[in-house]
């Protein structure tokens, strides 16, 4: 499976992070001076447990503060307290155990158009899309309770797609699933890519990190190595 779709050459910095710093209880847990994030391009982050990895994609989602970054966005220089809007329009964060909603599979997918206020038809005819993409259309009528793990974290993926964000962060998407539903869901990462969607996946899934062409980065003392052979940020 290929995660570019575009063109080394023609590739942009969706989101360059330079001296990002994040300290608990007096503690030092994160320590980045550079990180380059470019469009229609998929990342993985790993590291040992309790590095950080989980605290980063929250940051970049805006949902934990830091004590110091810079930034920018799609070329524009922003910062994070407060949260931008551009920022909070344009990233998804799927935690590893997503929220479902007490409400119809369709419903649970569609939420984030709803809460944009898109039109009625429009809503129904880009979440049947998104129903046939992750394969959720026969389940489109049913309440998540009961739903196995897999079909629950498709149907967080579809609600992420169908924003059609420039970075999705995704936590440990493939953990705790069985052999056919971790399938199912490494399956949809290229087509996310393919949208022109950026993917930055933690993850501890050997599947997932050594798909082609896939930008391996690992968290180490706070800190941001590079796992590749070259640099991910190179066009």
């Amino acid at each position: 499976m290929n995660l570019r779709t575009v063109p080394e050459k023609s590739a942009q910095d969706l989101l360059v992070v330079h001296h990002l710093s994040k300290s608990f209880g007096g503690k030092i847990l994160l320590d980045i001076e550079n990180l380059h994030l470019r469009t229609a391009s998929a990342y993985v982050l790993t590291g040992m447990n309790g590095v950080g990895k989980t605290v980063l994609l929250r940051i970049l989602a805006g949902l934990e503060k830091t004590d110091h970054c810079s930034l920018s966005f799609l070329g524009r220089v922003q910062q994070l307290s407060p949260y931008p809007a551009l920022m909070r329009e344009a990233i998804v964060y799927v935690h590893q155990h997503p929220v479902m909603f007490t409400m119809s599979v369709a419903e649970n997918i569609a939420y984030g158009l709803r809460a944009r206020g898109w039109a009625k038809k429009r809503i129904q005819e880009t979440t049947e899309q998104a129903l046939e993409w992750a394969g959720l259309s026969d389940l489109r009528d049913r309440l998540p309770a009961g739903l196995s793990g897999g079909e629950k974290q498709k149907i967080a993926l579809a609600r992420a797609k169908i924003l059609q964000p420039r970075l999705l962060l995704l936590d440990e998407p493939t953990a705790n699933l069985d052999g056919a539903a971790r399938e199912q869901v490494i399956a949809l990462i290229p087509t996310l890519v393919a949208q022109n969607s950026s993917v930055v996946m933690v993850c501890h899934d050997k599947d997932l990190i050594n798909l082609p062409q896939i930008c391996h980065y690992k968290l180490r003392d706070g800190r941001i190595e590079d796992r590749n052979d070259r640099h991910c940020d190179e066009s």
